[in-house]
Parts: structure tokens; C-alpha cells; sequence
């Protein structure tokens, strides 16, 4: 592997994994809409995926060796880079996500079981329907519908077959301090030091996670594997919103103060981010036999959030 393109990703995980293949050697361009710009040492092309004859223009007569596609969030964007990278790379990777077993937006993924995480099989891209006449250019019908956009993303990739294609399924991705790029766990820590009200479902599920610094080394790894087809990506070990603020709290006084909400009415935009109705257990038993070995998540998670902690004490002394 000397060339690799990641399309997008240029921030939080993605800027270390840019940083990763640099340090080891390896040609990088980037492809993003120009909001970002890379590390040093990096190739960088300004186009927007979405424009597909501007992209193109861009790549001009470039060809790689792996393709890593941090923004592939449609099946027309999966149908896109297809025609545009047919001709033009060996590997492609996609960064996929947890939310492809979520039952939101599908009538075909049945819940899953607390205490039975969830295998790839559950969601096979290489027979799932593709819609490719909803509106997915619609940001408000693409946020309602993120992981049935992204299982269809996946199986126009998995089925078209025009390269090598797999799909990594992200956890929900966790760092402290600067790392908190979504702002979802200082959510907790704001609340919890500030004796705020943080709201949860009644019955709230747990959920695998991994770390931003793991994900960046699980897909730098996945970019020179040459397995195909669909990997789960998640430290071992599983939290639910109370062992978030169970640990937050333990840097300090102040206790969570929660108020509940029943679950069953679909997805409650007030309830706080980690606070799930559906469980979300990964199983990661196929990137082990493939040969990565991944952290417990109780090995980084304390640490992540002493930094959280930190950077929001400090802020409020």
C-alpha cells in the first residue's frame, strides 16, 4: 500500500488516521469541500463528492492503491464513487456505523437482545434493498434516516463488486478534552458539574463504543487487509448512560439527576445523546479472527473522561 485517498475525514479520528498512513510512508490525498485542510504532507483536492463531474476533475488521471471513504452517507454518493473509482483503486473502505442495526427507518432489522451483541450477518449488504428514488439529497430526510442511508451506501458498494469493497462498522466513537469532537460526552459533564437535568429513556440500553485513537488504528489496518465485505469495530465491554455519568461523577461531588422518559414513541429528540431505547451491542468476534485485538473499553474510558472533566472544570474556575 503506497497511495491511499480518504475522501473527507480530515477532522477528529480522520486527522489522526491521515497522520498514521503519512508517518508510515504512505502517499496520502485528501478529498474534502475545502473546510478543512489537511496535516502537513498531504496532497489535498478541494471537491464536492456530491458534485460528481467537479470530482472528477479533480482526481484528474490520479489512481491508488486504497480508497478510505469517511462520507459516504447515500446510495447515490455509493453509486457515484463506483463510476469515478472503478478504474482508479484495488481497495475500497468504507466508514460505516453502528446505526446500520438500528431498526429506525427499516421494518427488516429486528431489535437486538441486551446481552446478545450483534454479528455482521445481521444486516447483509449484498442482499439489502436499494431506494434509490427517495430523497436522500434532502439533509432533513437524511438526518431521519442516517442508518438506512448508510445500509443502502453499503450494499451499492457490496453488490456493484467493481473493486475489493468493505465496510467498517464504527462504534460510537469516544475521546476527552479537544478529542470530544461531537460534544456529546461533555453533554454529561456539563450537566452532571453544573447540576443540570439530563434526560434518559426509562429503560435505557447499553451500547458498544471505541475509542477515537482505536478507530483511527482499526481502519489504517483495514486499509492494508484485504478481507471484504461488512467488520464490526468496538472495544470490548459495553456502557449505558448511567455507567457514562457513574463515572463522570466520581471525578467530583456532584451526582447525575435524571428525568425519565417512557420509550415507544419513536426516537425522543429531547433524551440526551447515549441515552438508547434499542440496544446496541456489537460483536467484534470477526475482526479478532481476522487478526486485530482490540482495548477494553473500561482501559480508556476513565481516561477520557478525567480529560472531559478537566477541560470543562478548568473552563468553569
Amino acid at each position: 500500500m503506497k497511495d491511499v485517498c480518504i475522501i473527507g475525514g480530515s477532522r477528529y479520528f480522520g486527522k489522526r488516521l491521515i497522520v498514521l498512513l503519512r508517518d508510515a510512508g504512505i502517499d496520502v490525498t485528501v478529498v474534502n469541500r475545502g473546510s478543512s485542510s489537511p496535516p502537513p504532507g498531504i496532497t489535498h483536492l478541494i471537491a464536492d463528492r456530491d458534485d460528481e463531474e467537479g470530482f472528477e476533475r479533480a482526481l484528474a488521471d490520479r489512481a491508488f492503491d486504497v480508497v478510505i471513504d469517511q462520507v459516504c452517507y447515500t446510495p447515490l454518493q455509493a453509486a457515484a464513487a463506483q463510476r469515478l473509482f472503478r478504474d482508479r483503486t484495488r481497495r475500497y473502505v468504507m466508514t460505516s456505523t453502528i446505526e446500520v442495526y438500528g431498526p429506525a427507518g427499516s421494518d427488516g432489522i429486528p431489535p437486538a437482545s441486551p446481552g446478545t451483541p450483534v454479528t455482521e450477518e445481521a444486516v447483509d449488504p449484498k442482499l439489502w434493498p436499494v431506494r434509490t428514488d427517495l430523497p436522500w439529497r434532502d439533509p432533513r430526510f437524511l438526518e431521519r434516516h442516517y442508518g438506512e442511508g448508510k445500509r443502502q451506501a453499503e450494499a451499492v458498494l457490496a453488490q456493484g463488486a467493481v473493486f475489493p469493497f468493505a465496510a467498517v462498522r464504527c462504534a460510537h466513537v469516544l475521546g476527552g478534552g479537544a478529542d470530544d469532537f461531537t460534544g456529546r460526552l461533555d453533554h454529561y459533564v456539563q450537566r452532571i458539574l453544573t447540576g443540570g437535568e439530563i434526560v434518559v429513556h426509562r429503560e435505557s440500553r447499553p451500547s458498544t463504543f471505541i475509542h477515537e485513537r482505536e478507530i483511527a488504528d482499526f481502519l489504517f489496518w483495514a486499509a492494508g487487509s484485504d478481507f471484504v465485505g461488512a467488520v464490526n469495530a468496538c472495544s470490548h465491554g459495553e456502557l449505558d448512560v448511567t455507567d457514562i455519568c457513574a463515572q463522570i461523577a466520581a471525578h467530583g461531588t456532584a451526582q447525575p439527576i435524571y428525568r425519565t422518559v417512557d420509550s415507544g414513541g419513536g426516537e425522543d429528540a429531547e433524551v440526551s445523546p447515549f441515552s438508547f431505547e434499542h440496544y446496541y451491542g456489537m460483536d467484534n468476534t470477526l475482526a479478532g479472527r481476522l487478526g486485530f485485538t482490540f482495548s477494553n473499553t473500561m482501559d480508556w474510558f476513565p481516561g477520557v473522561v478525567a480529560e472531559a472533566v478537566a477541560v470543562r472544570g478548568g473552563a468553569g474556575r
